[in-house]
């Protein structure tokens, strides 16, 4: 990859001719690979317009301006500079990328795809003159030539394959989680490189399952405990497209996921996105659900304490039967069923002690149920109580999963600072 810049050409040149049906399949795209939503600062920032912190490992990268204004923005790109930088990761001037943009997965965008995209953002994207903000990120990753050697060692360079040629359902669905909807972003886990383990289900750990700012994306392979084995394609679909599905509901960054992007694809795109998550084998289990077993704290699997004399127990009936119920059912449409959650379920709890710190809410949607909230408990619970909680409900309603301990709530919180 060299330095050389792209010579930038007319914009009405290079995305000529912008007719009405190309526009509206750039439109889509944007909301499918949610451009908005990471180009977009938090408290009314101007979409499109950069400004958005998103955490890594070594500091934190502010999203770019994508409007088309000529100076801060890609008003002038060429559309080879804008190939180069959405598929390669490479801006004008040779300026590599962080890969906090998702551009390995776009590496697999079509070329119908992203000309649409281009044409849209700029013909039907306001120019906005918002100068771009440094990364915080510290020596020597601040050192961009450095990324080069990354974009060599780690990306995928052979474009989008199909592996079930003969199932078209399969193929768009794969194309869609593995490109535009860029899922293993969050939903692969980091190698040593922060580079995903994995860009397609060929890999042992695609989807597997991964924490970035401080959320853990739980697995989507076919696991029966934590991952994606007791929900169906209809179940999949309505959760991308409401947030909402038999009991589990949208948390954390998935909110936002959900409300700028999923929401808006095609019932067809996202049925077809279930169906290629539900061909994926059970990898990396975690935890089981058993609703008529003995709860793994019952006096016949070596736990002697009653309910009544378990701490997490009274403080589950204090502060989270209200809402949850005692039976661990919830509400439908409203509030998540703890009994059989996979969230519950995961191994790296990272998500389900954030939720109970700091509390959270669910998406709010065109097509779905209103937002609902649930409190944060830091300044009301220790540590200990916290995870005593936590520690009964991944014991009980037939959940089996690991206990929580105080000091897993202590970290979490020092690095939430909270």
């Amino acid at each position: 990859m060299g330095n050389t810049r792209h010579t930038a050409q007319p914009v009405a040149q290079e995305a000529a001719p912008a007719d009405a049906a190309l526009l509206a399949r750039g439109e889509y795209v944007a909301k499918a690979a949610d451009c908005a939503g990471c180009h977009t600062a938090p408290e009314g920032g101007a979409p499109f317009a950069g400004g958005l912190g998103m955490g890594s490992p070594f500091g934190t990268i502010k999203t770019s301006n994508i409007t088309p204004d000529p100076r801060f923005g890609i008003g002038r790109y060429s559309y080879q500079d804008f190939d180069r930088a959405v598929r390669h990761g490479v801006a004008p001037g040779g300026k590599a990328l962080y890969p906090a943009m998702p551009y390995p997965e776009f590496s697999k965008m079509s070329d119908d795809d992203l000309r649409a995209l281009y044409a849209f953002l700029m013909h039907r994207i306001p120019p906005v003159a918002k100068p771009n903000e440094p990364a915080d990120v510290a020596f020597p990753f601040n050192q961009r030539w450095t990324l080069y050697g990354w974009q060599f060692v780690f990306m995928p360079h052979d474009g989008f394959k199909s592996y079930a040629p003969d199932d078209p359902q399969w193929t768009r669905g794969a194309y869609l989680v593995q490109s535009l909807g860029h899922c293993g972003a969050c939903h692969t886990p980091r190698g040593w490189g922060y580079q995903e383990r994995g860009y397609d289900e060929s890999a042992p750990r695609f989807l597997t399952g991964g924490v970035n700012d401080h959320w853990f994306a739980p697995n989507l392979t076919g696991d029966s405990g934590s991952g994606l084995g007791r929900l169906t394609e209809t179940d999949i679909a309505h959760f991308l497209k409401t947030g909402h599905a038999r009991g589990t509901v949208a948390y954390g960054s998935m909110v936002e996921q959900i409300e700028d992007s999923t929401q808006y694809y095609t019932d067809t795109d996202l049925l077809a996105i279930a169906h290629y998550l539900k061909s994926l084998a059970p990898r990396q289990p975690s935890g089981t659900f058993a609703p008529v077993a003995q709860p793994a704290r019952a006096s016949t699997n070596g736990n002697r304490v009653a309910d009544a004399q378990s701490l997490g127990y009274v403080v589950y009936q204090s502060f989270c039967t209200k809402c949850h119920g005692d039976d661990g059912q919830g509400v439908p449409k409203a509030i998540p069923a703890l009994a059989g959650n996979p969230s519950v379920l995961a191994k790296d709890t990272t998500s389900l002690i954030r939720l109970i710190v700091e509390g959270g809410n669910s998406p709010a949607t065109l097509s779905g149920p209103p937002r609902q909230r649930m409190p944060a408990f830091a300044g009301t619970l220790s540590n200990a109580q916290l995870a005593d909680a936590l520690t009964y409900i991944r014991g009980a309603w037939g959940n089996v999963a690991q206990p929580i301990s105080g000091n897993d709530v202590a970290s979490l919180r020092e690095s939430l600072h909270k």
